[in-house]
């Protein structure tokens, strides 16, 4: 009997809270936990890890989105995907490719070009080597959109606006807007294709996307003219006086620190360059942080109920991260399994321990708070 009661209480604990204004996990927890998996997506070409990837991203998004208009635009940016993939193959079969191979599939005629284009070819014989290779390149740039898209679909741009440290607050008001235009926009036309629908009007056509497109581009800019309304309103854009050789160092520390980053990313993602990449990334993200923070003095304004990151938070950020390093790890160990050949053109198999890696990325689907009501995005915003 106790034993059961000890069960009984012990298994309440272990699950996921409903998500409240209290606990609601940070947008750059769910940020950094989609661009680790982007991360891995861009670390391997495997049809298998790339199509577990979409699984595990799709999964937390149905698991944990709310019903905000942002939450919505997660099948847009796999339709998305789904073009980037078609538009590849067809650059493939038009285009050519210099993938060398043994299996024809058809031959279309040649356009003959100058002496001075060569290299570049315009039909030619289509061969299903360069087809795969195709598929398998379009395929990882597909991923990545999804991982991103995933990431759209979860956080709150709002609640990412407040994360942001001053000296960036000017930058990232025109980065959130950008980033809920897309998502309001796929609301917007899902709602007047439901009206029109209710109408008895047709939803398809090139008459129904031009009748739909006015009403979406002008509730776009009825939309922009409010946030500036209410970004005038609220002293947007005051500024503090800061002495010049603080305004110096802030720029020096700033845009070093964001050459190390974008140099250490850079050795992450390439091949041989993971040594170096590691080191450099860290001291450019010290110096970048040295350099906000001291930016931060010209920003005059204050936080309302600043996100506070618990362990949930960081659970969820850890769980992208460790994908993105076992990803790293992996290609540099085995890299013919993350990069399976097309010549000759054999299966791709899935490897074991990069796929167990990336069902860590599961993780947010189980301790991430859930959300209790459609009325949330409301209430966390």
């Amino acid at each position: 009997m106790t034993r059961s009661t000890g069960a009984a209480r012990l298994r309440p604990a272990l699950r996921a809270p409903g998500a409240t204004r209290g606990n609601a996990l940070p947008a750059g927890a769910w940020w950094l936990w989609a661009l680790g998996l982007a991360t891995a997506a861009s670390r391997t070409t495997n049809p298998l890890l790339l199509g577990l990837l979409v699984g595990v991203a799709g999964y937390v998004v149905a698991a944990r989105r709310t019903d905000a208009p942002w939450a919505r635009s997660y099948g847009a940016f796999i339709r998305i995907g789904l073009f980037v993939i078609a538009v590849r193959l067809v650059f493939s079969v038009f285009l050519g490719s210099p993938v060398p191979g043994t299996h024809p599939l058809f031959t279309l005629p040649e356009v003959p070009l100058p002496d001075w284009a060569q290299g570049v070819r315009i039909g030619g014989r289509v061969t299903a080597e360069q087809l795969v290779f195709a598929l398998y390149d379009g395929a990882k740039l597909a991923t990545l959109l999804i991982c991103i898209g995933a990431a759209n679909s979860l956080a709150n741009p709002a609640r990412l606006l407040k994360s942001l440290p001053g000296a960036l607050y000017e930058v990232g008001v025109a980065v959130v807007v950008a980033m809920t235009f897309a998502p309001n926009m796929v609301a917007d036309v899902a709602r007047l294709r439901t009206a029109r629908r209710l109408r008895g009007r047709p939803t398809g056509g090139i008459g129904a996307v031009l009748q739909i497109g006015l009403p979406v581009l002008e509730g776009a800019l009825e939309r922009s003219v409010a946030v500036a309304a209410s970004m005038d309103a609220r002293g947007y854009g005051r500024t503090a006086q800061v002495p010049p050789a603080v305004r110096r160092t802030t720029h020096v520390l700033t845009l070093g620190g964001l050459l190390g980053v974008c140099a250490g990313t850079y050795g992450l993602l390439a091949a041989q360059g993971a040594v170096h990449g590691l080191p450099l990334l860290l001291v450019g993200l010290a110096a970048a942080m040295a350099g906000l923070g001291l930016g931060g003095r010209r920003s005059v304004r204050t936080r309302y109920r600043p996100d506070r990151w618990g362990v949930r938070a960081w659970l969820v950020a850890a769980s992208g991260v460790a994908v993105a390093a076992a990803m790293i790890w992996a290609g540099a160990a085995d890299p013919d399994a993350l990069r399976p050949g097309v010549v000759p053109l054999t299966a791709p198999v899935l490897p074991l321990w990069p796929a167990a890696a990336v069902l860590v990325g599961l993780l947010p689907a189980a301790v991430a708070p859930v959300p209790s009501s459609p009325s949330d995005s409301k209430e966390l915003a």
